[in-house]
């Protein structure tokens, strides 16, 4: 891991953000003491859902529109 001086790394930012697509790491630093590290962030790319793709994991009751017992009075 490579160092590199906040007042360098706000000049060349642009180039550091490639070297970290490319797999590099910084750690920033302020007057000499490390205040942040700059690393690649995870790409989480979401999936779209596709009708039938999980068969048999959905199950319903076969009472499932049946009123409920409790609600009998409000249903009057």
């Amino acid at each position: 891991m490579q160092t590199v001086a906040l007042e360098k790394a706000q000049v060349s930012l642009a180039d550091l953000l490639k070297q970290v697509a490319g797999g590099e790491e910084f750690t920033i630093t302020q007057n000499g003491e490390p205040k942040a590290k700059l690393s690649a962030a995870i790409s989480h790319k979401h999936r779209h859902a596709q009708a039938g793709s999980l068969p048999g994991t959905i199950w319903l009751a076969p009472d499932f529109d049946a009123p409920l017992e409790d609600f009998n009075e409000y249903m009057k």
